[in-house]
């Protein structure tokens, strides 16, 4: 006969286990960011990138919020789409090549990493990440589709767009 019982004691029949369960992440790496922090760090983007235009626009001749503009010629608009690059690139350029970040990531705690949580190069975020994206949005037709389709794949369980997965990122909260 085997004097190895394994039942409990009547008192603790019914008790919960006695185990510690502790809350751990199961593949080590940092949650997703929100759809809305997300929204919120483009916002915060868009804003500043919308008061460096109207600085420039009052302080030189390039006022894209003049009528003159929309209907302005093929090479005045591509040196607006390039002028709004180099603005991107004053702004972001430094945190994004060394933190993964914007400054409305920064400012909302999210970063840009590989989905194994590694850094994403820079050439991977400014490239393709960036670059794929700003060149299809200057198409005629295909740009607006680009946009649509892009900030619409946020609401796939994953919650990335287009532009991560063209570059192979996901944006994590830090």
């Amino acid at each position: 006969m085997d004097n190895n019982n394994s039942t409990p004691p009547p008192s603790q029949r019914y008790a919960p286990p006695a185990a510690e369960v502790a809350d751990v992440s199961a593949s080590g790496e940092a949650p997703l960011a929100g759809r809305g922090a997300r929204l919120g760090g483009a916002i915060i983007d868009g804003v500043i990138l919308l008061g460096l235009w109207w600085l420039v626009s009052a302080i030189t001749p390039w006022n894209i919020f003049s009528p003159q503009m929309a209907e302005a010629g093929f090479m005045a608009l591509i040196g607006m789409q390039l002028l709004g690059l180099l603005l991107f690139a004053i702004v972001n350029g430094y945190l994004l090549m060394t933190r993964g970040q914007t400054v409305g990531k920064l400012l909302l705690g999210m970063r840009i990493v590989r989905p194994d949580g590694s850094a994403a190069s820079p050439g991977r975020i400014i490239g393709l990440r960036y670059g794929i994206g700003w060149l299809l949005s200057a198409l005629p037709v295909v740009g607006m589709i680009y946009a649509l389709v892009d900030c619409l794949m946020i609401f796939r369980a994953d919650r990335r767009c287009l532009h991560d997965l063209i570059a192979d990122t996901i944006v994590v909260k830090v």
